[in-house]
């Protein structure tokens, strides 16, 4: 069976993931273990974790801190929150920003894989006004992009954790998986 736009989209981005992670200088990979890179782990593509939701914006924008890997406080605004189904199990997710006139909104997420399969502390998902929404407005929340923050492969970044209020009860078998090579870096 011939594979979608869609399928060969997220495919081609793996790709061009791997790549930057073996070649680019800013790869978040310490330097010994580009070498022996073959490649980040993913579950296959799967439409039933890609939804099209509104954004339920909140009308006060909580300011939150959040700890990071390294100890220090990030202030985000919680911004509004997704409303999705996983089986029969509602779930919702928080939207945050790092200031308000941002364009972009942030979502850490942990599951029920979390600390199994994908990485412990949980997984992002990032949106951009305009690129992450239908032409009705409408927003593409496609955990097949769900992907591990940089302290997953090195321990000199810092990432934000995943507030509880993200910590999903259902397994989300789709996006990045686990990075089981590990070195002085991470």
């Amino acid at each position: 069976m011939e594979k979608s736009v869609w399928e060969k989209g997220i495919e081609s981005s793996r790709q061009q993931k791997d790549e930057f992670f073996k070649m680019h200088f800013q790869s978040p990979l310490p330097p010994e273990q580009r070498q022996e890179f073959k490649g980040l782990d993913y579950y296959s593509p799967d439409r039933k974790y890609r939804f099209e939701l509104e954004l339920h914006e909140h009308k006060v924008k909580e300011r939150l801190k959040i700890k990071d890997t390294q100890g220090n406080e990030r202030d985000f605004f919680r911004w509004g929150e997704f409303r999705f189904k996983i089986g029969d199990k509602d779930c919702k997710l928080h939207a945050y920003k790092s200031l308000p006139g941002e364009e972009r909104l942030f979502v850490p997420f942990r599951d029920a894989s979390s600390g199994k399969e994908t990485y412990g502390a949980g997984r992002y998902l990032d949106f951009e006004v305009g690129k992450s929404q239908t032409p009705e407005g409408k927003w593409i929340v496609d955990f097949n992009e769900a992907y591990n923050p940089w302290c997953a492969y090195n321990k000199n970044y810092a990432c934000p954790f995943t507030p509880p209020e993200n910590w999903l009860e259902v397994e989300m078998p789709a996006g990045e998986k686990n990075y089981p090579f590990k070195s002085e870096g991470a």
